[in-house]
C-alpha cells in the first residue's frame, strides 16, 4: 500500500534550499522585531469612554447639576451604542462620562457626543459665564496616558520662582520627546499679577472695581493703527501700550475726575505665585514634582532612557550642582524586569524541555524539536510586531504558555519519523514524508482545537476584555507559528540530518572543539559584560560536550533503551487489563466518581475566590480625606503628622540594611491637585483642597530581603486606624489590572438626594454594627456638610435703588475670585493680571458686605454708591459636595477596601448577609457594583466562553473525523480533566481566581484535545490498514480481539509522544507556577545567578499556569487509559447496533 504524503510537506523536504532561505528571513525578522518592539507593563487598553466636562465658577453642585448637567444628560441618554452614563456635578465643575460598547470607535464616539453638546450649548438658555456660552470640552482617555510613567522631583534652596524656571525648563523639553504626551508640575502654583485693592481706599475716592478692571483693560494693549505712506516708504503705525514690568500699573491713572487717581493710591499690585492648589514633598522634603505622562502606543523604555539623558545633559549645561533631581516610580525599571525575567523563565523552559527530549529522542533528534521553540518564537515576534502590538506581560505569558505547547507539533513529526526509520526500516526522505503524511491532518486539526479553545476569549466584552484578549491572540499566533514550524522547517531538516543510532563524538573532535571554543571563552571572560557572558556561554557548551560524552549519554541511552522499554511493555499490560472483560466500564465508572467526589469535596472544603490575582503591592497609597470645603492649609498640615507616622515605620531596623532602605524607594505626598484616587476619581476632577495622598514606591521584589510589603501595608493601616478623627484615611495598594472598582461598592439610588445620603449613613452605620472583619473604613463618596454662604438680594429695594442682581454678584465675584483685567506677557509666557480685594479684607464679611456698589445714574448723571449690605441678608448653608447619576439617577456609593491579608468575596459574602436584613426606605434601592459586579459579568461570560470553545472544539472534531463518536470521546475526557483541576485547588489549598483559573479551564479544553485527537487517529489507521490485511469491506466492523490489539498498538506507539507532549508542557509552566527566577544574562556576564523565588510574575499568572499542570497531568491518564477505554465500549455498543439492525 502506497503511504499517503502531505503536499506541503513533501515540497519541503524537496526544495530545501528555499526552506533554508524562509527560516533565514523569519530568523531576521524575529531578532529585529524583538529589538525594537514597544514595551509596556500592561498592553495599550482602547478605553471606550468619551469625557465631557464644564466649568462654571461661582455656582453649587445643585446649580451645576440644574443648569449644566441635566440638559447634556438629557439629549445624550439617546447616543448609540452608549452602554452606560455617569455624571458628578461639583462646585463650579461638571464631568459627564458615557461609556460606550465595542462596535463603535472612540474618534466616532467622541465627534456623536460632540454633535449633540453642540446642539444644547448653541439653545437659547445654556448659561454664560464672562459674556461667553460655557463652553464643554469633549475628550477621550488613554489608560497608558492617565498615569504618570515616572516622577522627577526637584529639590534645592532657591527661591520659587527660580525652581520653577528649573521645572519649566526641564518640562519643555521632555514634552519635545515624541514619546511624550503631557508633563504636569506639582507643587509649586502659576505666577499672577495681583492687583490687591483697598476696598477704604477705593470706596473713598468713588472708584468701583469696574472702573480698575476697565482702566487696566483700556492702558495695557498695543494696538496697530494701520500703515502711512511717506518717502516712497510704507510704515506700520502701532501704539505699543502693554506693560513690560507689573510695576508699571501702579502709574495707572483710574479716574481723573476731581483729581487723578493712581491704581497705586487705592492697591498693590505683585507679580505672585497664585493661591496654593498643590503641595509636593518627597520623604517630607519640599520638592517640586514633574508627573510625566507617556503617549499610547510608544516604547516606554526607550522614553525613559531619553529622559535620563536630558536629565544628564541639563545637570552638565543648565542646572546648577546644588539642585538635586530624582526620579522615581519609574514604570520602565518594573517593565524592563519583568520582560528580562519572562524571558529567564522562556531560557528555563527551554533547557528543561530539550534535556527531557534528549533523553527521549536523543541529543541530535531533540535538537530538531528544540529548534521549534526559538523558531516559532521568532515567527511570533515578527507577526506581533506586524499587528502593532506592543512588548507586555499578556504577550509575554502568551509566549510562555505557548512553550510547553509549541513543542508537541514537532515532538510528534520527530517522534514519526524515528518510528518508520527504526521498526521500519525507510530511510530518512521516506520515512518523512511517510511519517508526516500520516500525522500531518491530525495535528493540523488538533492544533485548530486548541486555538479554537481561546477563539471565545475574543469577544470579551469591556476593559477587562480589551486587557486580556492579547492572551489569545499571542497564543494563537505562537500555536500557528509551530505548526508551520513542524510541517515546514521540521520535515526538511529530519530529512536530511536524522538518525536512529545516536552517533558518539571522537576525541580528537572534542579536544579541537575544547581548543577552539573553550580556549576563546577562556579568553573572553577575562572581559566585562556581554563579551564575559559569551566567554562564559562558550566554555559551558565545551563542559557539556565532556559531560555528554562521559556521563549524560551513556544515561540517555539507558533511559531509552531500558527504561522506555520497560515503560512500554508495563503500559501494554496494564492497558490489555483496561481493556479486558468489564474493565473499560470500571475505569470510566471510576473516573466520573472521582470527578463527582471532586465537585463534592469543593462544596464541602470550598476554596477562597478571588476575581483578579492579588500581588504583593509594588505601591502603597495612603489616601487622605477632609471633608469637601477643608483648606487645602489644614490638609497639608495634617497630611505631614501622617507623614510622620508613616516615615516612623518604613524607617525601622528591619526594613534597613546599615543606612540603605531595602524596602522602599521613594516615598512621594501630594495635597490637593493630582491627589486623587484613581478608584473613585477616575476621569477628570475638580480642585481638590480636601484632599491628599502618600505614595511608597517598593524596591523590586528581588531587593526586599524576603519581606512582604503587604504585611508592611498591614501594619500602616494599623498605625493610623482610628487616630485622626474627622479624617478618612485608606491605605491601598497599586492596581495589578484594569480598574473595577472597590470590592466594597453600595450603589444606593433614587430621587432625594437627602434621604439617599441619610440611608447611606444608616446603611453604614448598620454595618459597622456588626462589625464586620476586614473591612477598613466605610466610605460614603458625596455629602451634604459643605459650607456656604447663601446671600439673598430684596428685589424690591435694590429696584428702587437701581441696581440689579447683576451688579451685586459681578462686583462680590470680582472681589473674592478676581477679576481678569489683561495678560502681561513675560519671556514667552502669559500671565494673567487679576484684580481683587486685598487678602485681610476678600474674607471680612464686614469689608465685603458693607462695601458700595458704585455706579453712574443713568437719570441724573450722577456717581451713586449703594452699599451691598443695605440690599442683602446672609445665611450660613451646607450644601452638597457632589451629586452623582448614573443613567440619569441620583446615586450615592458606599464604598471600602479590604484590610491587608482579607478575602474580598469572603467580606461582601458577610456584608450581604446582613444587609438582608436591612430595611430599605420606600423608594430607595441598593446594588453591589464595583468590583463584585464586574466579577459576576466575567464569571458569566467565561462559563458561556468554556462552554462555546467546548462547541466549537467538537465541531472541528466532527469535520475531521467524519464521526460522532469519537468528538464525544475527546469531550468526556475535557470534561474528566477538570478532576484534576479540581483536586489540585483542594489538595493545595489554592485560591480560585476567577480571571486566571477559568482561564486555565478554557486553555485546559484545547490542550487536553491534542493527544487524544493524535491517539484516536493513529489507531483509527490501524484498525483501518488491519481491515485492508484481513481484507474486510470498509463498511464492516473488525472483530473485537482485533480491534483490542490494534488500541494496544496505537497506544504503545503514541506512549512516548502522549508523555513527551504533557512533560514538555507542564515543564515549561513550571517555572512560572513555584516563581523560580533565574537570571541567566547575569549568570554569564557576572557569574551570579540571582536567584529568588516569587514576585508578580508568579502572583500573576501562577494560578492559570497551576490550573493547567494539575488538569494536564490528570489528562495524560485519561488519554492512555480512559479514552481507549471509551472507544473500545463505543465499538462494542457500535457492533451491538449493527447486528440488531
Amino acid at each position: 500500500m502506497k503511504n499517503k504524503e502531505f503536499l506541503l510537506s513533501s515540497w519541503a523536504i524537496d526544495h530545501k534550499k528555499i526552506i533554508y532561505v524562509i527560516i533565514s528571513i523569519f530568523f531576521i525578522l524575529g531578532i529585529n522585531s524583538y529589538r525594537t518592539m514597544p514595551r509596556e507593563d500592561f498592553p495599550e487598553v482602547n478605553d471606550t469612554r468619551v469625557f465631557v466636562t464644564a466649568v462654571f465658577p461661582g455656582n453649587t453642585a445643585e446649580d451645576i447639576e440644574r443648569l449644566i448637567v441635566d440638559p447634556l444628560e438629557e439629549v445624550l441618554r439617546g447616543v448609540s451604542n452608549m452602554v452606560n452614563l455617569t455624571s458628578k456635578s461639583e462646585e463650579d465643575f461638571a464631568a459627564i462620562t458615557i461609556e460606550f460598547d465595542e462596535n463603535i470607535t472612540i474618534d466616532l464616539a467622541k465627534q456623536k457626543t460632540k454633535d449633540l453638546v453642540d446642539g444644547v450649548v448653541s439653545g437659547p438658555d445654556w448659561p454664560i459665564f464672562n459674556n461667553a456660552k460655557v463652553e464643554p470640552s469633549i475628550f477621550e482617555f488613554d489608560f497608558s496616558e492617565l498615569i504618570p510613567m515616572l516622577n522627577i522631583s526637584l529639590i534645592g534652596d532657591y527661591p520659587i520662582e527660580k525652581l520653577k524656571e528649573y521645572a519649566e525648563f526641564l518640562e519643555e523639553k521632555i514634552e519635545r520627546l515624541p514619546q511624550i504626551k503631557a508633563v504636569d508640575i506639582r507643587g509649586i502654583q502659576d505666577f499672577e499679577v495681583e492687583v490687591a485693592v483697598d476696598i477704604y481706599k477705593m470706596t473713598a475716592s468713588k472708584i468701583s472695581m469696574n472702573d480698575v478692571i476697565k482702566s487696566i483693560q483700556d492702558g495695557n494693549n498695543t494696538i496697530s493703527s494701520g500703515s502711512i505712506i511717506g518717502d516712497g516708504k510704507r510704515r506700520n503705525v502701532r501704539l505699543v501700550g502693554e506693560i513690560e514690568n507689573p510695576a508699571e500699573l501702579e502709574n495707572f491713572v483710574i479716574k481723573s475726575e476731581k483729581g487723578a487717581v493712581y491704581l497705586s493710591e487705592i492697591a498693590k499690585v505683585s507679580f505672585k505665585e497664585k493661591d496654593p492648589t498643590s503641595y509636593a514633598r518627597s520623604f517630607g522634603n519640599k520638592v517640586v514634582l514633574l508627573d510625566v505622562k507617556k503617549r499610547g502606543g510608544k516604547n516606554l523604555i526607550d522614553a525613559s532612557e531619553k529622559i535620563r539623558l536630558i536629565i544628564k545633559d541639563l545637570k552638565k549645561s543648565y542646572f546648577p550642582e546644588n539642585l538635586k533631581i530624582g526620579v522615581s516610580n519609574d514604570q520602565s525599571s518594573r517593565t524592563l524586569n519583568l520582560i528580562n525575567d519572562f524571558v529567564n523563565n522562556i531560557i528555563f523552559g527551554v533547557i528543561l524541555v530539550i534535556t527531557v527530549l534528549m533523553f527521549f529522542l536523543g541529543f541530535r533528534n531533540s535538537l530538531f524539536v528544540g529548534f521549534a521553540i526559538p523558531m516559532s518564537m521568532f515567527m511570533s515576534f515578527a507577526l506581533i510586531s506586524m499587528l502593532g502590538y506592543t512588548m507586555n506581560r499578556m504577550i509575554l505569558f502568551g509566549l510562555i504558555m505557548g512553550l510547553g505547547m509549541l513543542v508537541d507539533n514537532g515532538i510528534v513529526v520527530v517522534e514519526n519519523v524515528y518510528r518508520l526509520m527504526e521498526k521500519e526500516g525507510m530511510s530518512r526522505i521516506q520515512a518523512a514524508k511517510a511519517g508526516i503524511g500520516e500525522i500531518a491532518y491530525p495535528i493540523i486539526f488538533s492544533t485548530a482545537t486548541t486555538v479554537a479553545a481561546f477563539v471565545p476569549l475574543g469577544s470579551w466584552p469591556g476593559v477587562i476584555g480589551e486587557f486580556m484578549i492579547f492572551f489569545p491572540i499571542t497564543l494563537s499566533i505562537v500555536l500557528g507559528s509551530s505548526l508551520i514550524v513542524a510541517l515546514l522547517f521540521n520535515s526538511m531538516l529530519v530529512s536530511e540530518f536524522m538518525q536512529i543510532s545516536d552517533s558518539e563524538m571522537s576525541k580528537k573532535s572534542l579536544y579541537r572543539l575544547t581548543l577552539i571554543l573553550g580556549g576563546l571563552g577562556i579568553i573572553l571572560i577575562f572581559n566585562k559584560g556581554e563579551i564575559r557572558g559569551i566567554g562564559t556561554l562558550m566554555i559551558l557548551i565545551t563542559l557539556s560536550f565532556w559531560a555528554y560524552k562521559y556521563f549524560i549519554r551513556k544515561l540517555a541511552i539507558k533511559f531509552q533503551k531500558t527504561f522506555l522499554v520497560w515503560l512500554e511493555n508495563k503500559y501494554r499490560k496494564f492497558l490489555s487489563f483496561a481493556l479486558s472483560g468489564s474493565n473499560p466500564y470500571k475505569f470510566l465508572s471510576g473516573t466520573f466518581i472521582l470527578l463527582l467526589s471532586s465537585f463534592l469535596l469543593m462544596g464541602i472544603l470550598p476554596p477562597k475566590v478571588e476575581f483578579f490575582p492579588s500581588a504583593e503591592p509594588n505601591q502603597i497609597i495612603t489616601y487622605i480625606e477632609y471633608p469637601e470645603g477643608t483648606s487645602i492649609y489644614k490638609t497639608n498640615k495634617v497630611t505631614k503628622e501622617i507623614e510622620n507616622e508613616i516615615y516612623s515605620i518604613i524607617n525601622s531596623e528591619k526594613y534597613k540594611y546599615e543606612n540603605f532602605n531595602f524596602m522602599i524607594e521613594d516615598g512621594v505626598a501630594q495635597v490637593g491637585e493630582g491627589a486623587g484616587n484613581t478608584e473613585s476619581d477616575s476621569g477628570p476632577s475638580n480642585e481638590m483642597p480636601h484632599k491628599a495622598k502618600l505614595v511608597l514606591s517598593m524596591r523590586e521584589f528581588k531587593f526586599r530581603e524576603g519581606l512582604s510589603s503587604e504585611k508592611l501595608r498591614s501594619e500602616i493601616q494599623q498605625k493610623l486606624k482610628s487616630k485622626y478623627p474627622g479624617l478618612s484615611i485608606s491605605v491601598e495598594k497599586d492596581q495589578t489590572g484594569p480598574p473595577v472598582g472597590y470590592p466594597i461598592n453600595i450603589e444606593i439610588s433614587g430621587r432625594d438626594y437627602d434621604q439617599l445620603i441619610n440611608t447611606a449613613e444608616s446603611i453604614k452605620n448598620f454595618i459597622n454594627i456588626e462589625n464586620v472583619t476586614g473591612i477598613e473604613e466605610l466610605k460614603i463618596d458625596v455629602n451634604k456638610n459643605k459650607p456656604g454662604l447663601k446671600v439673598s438680594l430684596d428685589r424690591k429695594k435694590a429696584g428702587e435703588l437701581g441696581v440689579s442682581s447683576s451688579m451685586v454678584g459681578r462686583q462680590l465675584r470680582a472681589s473674592i475670585f478676581g477679576g481678569k483685567a489683561g495678560i502681561y506677557k513675560k519671556q514667552g509666557d502669559d500671565y494673567d493680571i487679576n484684580v481683587r480685594f486685598e487678602k485681610k479684607y476678600r474674607y471680612d464679611n464686614n469689608a465685603l458686605f458693607n462695601q458700595n456698589v458704585t455706579f453712574r445714574d443713568q437719570a441724573t448723571g450722577k456717581i451713586k454708591e449703594v452699599p451691598i449690605a443695605s440690599m442683602v441678608s446672609l445665611k450660613n448653608t451646607s450644601s452638597f459636595s457632589a451629586i452623582k447619576h448614573r443613567n440619569l439617577s441620583r446615586v450615592v456609593t458606599l464604598y471600602s477596601p479590604v484590610l491587608a491579608g482579607f478575602n474580598a468575596n469572603e467580606v461582601v459574602g458577610k456584608t450581604k448577609e446582613i444587609l438582608d436584613n436591612y430595611d430599605i426606605p420606600k423608594g430607595v434601592s441598593f446594588k453591589f457594583t464595583g468590583e463584585m459586579e464586574k466579577q459576576e459579568e466575567n464569571m458569566a461570560f467565561l462559563s458561556i466562553a468554556l462552554l462555546t470553545a467546548i462547541g466549537l472544539i467538537m465541531l472541528l472534531l466532527v469535520f475531521q473525523f467524519n464521526s460522532i463518536s469519537k468528538p464525544i470521546i475527546i469531550l468526556i475526557s475535557i470534561f474528566l480533566s477538570f478532576t484534576g483541576v479540581l483536586m489540585g485547588l483542594i489538595i493545595f489549598d489554592m485560591t480560585f481566581v476567577i480571571m486566571m483559573t477559568m482561564m486555565g479551564i478554557i486553555a485546559l479544553s484545547g490542550i487536553v484535545v491534542n493527544n487524544g485527537v493524535v491517539l484516536l487517529d493513529y489507531i483509527q489507521l490501524l484498525i483501518d490498514r488491519k481491515k485492508i490485511e484481513l481484507k474486510i469491506e470498509e463498511k464492516e466492523v473488525l472483530p473485537i480481539a482485533h480491534v483490542k490489539e490494534e488500541i494496544i498498538n496505537g497506544g504503545s506507539a503514541r506512549l512516548r509522544p502522549v508523555i513527551l507532549t504533557a512533560i514538555t508542557t507542564i515543564l515549561g509552566l513550571i517555572p512560572l507556577s513555584i516563581g523560580l527566577n533565574l537570571d541567566f544574562f547575569s549568570l554569564f556576564s557576572e557569574w551570579d545567578p540571582r536567584i529568588y523565588l516569587g514576585g508578580d510574575n508568579v502572583a500573576f499568572w501562577g494560578p492559570l499556569a497551576k490550573t493547567v499542570i494539575f488538569g494536564l497531568s490528570f489528562a495524560t491518564f485519561l488519554t492512555l487509559v480512559i479514552v481507549p477505554s471509551i472507544f473500545l465500549i463505543l465499538y462494542k455498543l457500535n457492533l451491538k447496533i449493527k447486528k440488531v439492525f
